[in-house]
């Protein structure tokens, strides 16, 4: 069963870009459980456009593009947590930003992660500081007892970086995206192919 969990270090990574090469590659249905922010194209469009696979519905559309928690206040709308379980089989599951991202004032993905229990894989892009911030979100899957999979780097080649969070950590490296430019179905499948070993997500 291919069946992941796709978080970052950061937002704006491009975690979203990974997701869909990883759904197109794989034939699994995307979901993103909370889109916050409806005025440009939503994760879901993305994937759909790029992918061609199933997109499920968000469990929250909420318009103003901040924080789940924040957003849903502003929108006047409660966020409940038991509304939020992923659906069966087969499944690219996206976070919003990063691991520590808050869904409500008591509870961040993080901690959804844990519950869920599926694989998680960790994005990271490969500029200054992602050390430390790919490092430290290991740290905070793994106190909480969430499963990671492998990291995924986004960006242009940086060797040291890459390979001392994962020796530091001891989390595998699945590979790294380069940025895709133009970019649409056909050169990101190319871009995906060339770069991650498909039987590592089988």
């Amino acid at each position: 069963m291919t069946r992941f969990i796709v978080t970052g270090t950061d937002t704006g990574i491009g975690k979203t870009i990974f997701s869909a090469g990883l759904a197109q590659a794989t034939g699994a249905p995307y979901w993103k459980p909370i889109q916050s922010g409806l005025e440009e194209e939503t994760d879901s469009e993305t994937v759909a456009r790029l992918a061609g696979v199933p997109v499920g519905p968000e469990a929250y559309r909420l318009v103003t593009p901040a924080s789940p928690h924040c957003a849903a206040e502003i929108d006047g709308v409660n966020i409940d947590i038991e509304m939020l379980a992923p659906p069966p089989g087969d499944l690219i599951v996206e976070g919003a930003g990063g691991a520590l991202v808050p869904v409500t004032r008591t509870t961040l993905y993080a901690d959804l992660f844990a519950r869920w229990q599926i694989p998680v894989i960790v994005c990271a892009r490969t500029g200054l500081g992602t050390i430390n911030h790919s490092l430290l979100t290991i740290e905070a899957l793994r106190a909480r007892g969430v499963p990671i999979h492998g990291l995924a780097f986004l960006g242009d080649a940086v060797e040291d970086s890459e390979a001392i969070i994962s020796d530091i950590s001891g989390v595998r490296r699945l590979g790294r995206l380069p940025v895709v430019a133009p970019l649409t179905p056909e050169t990101l499948a190319q871009a995906f192919a060339a770069n991650f070993d498909c039987a590592d997500f089988a």
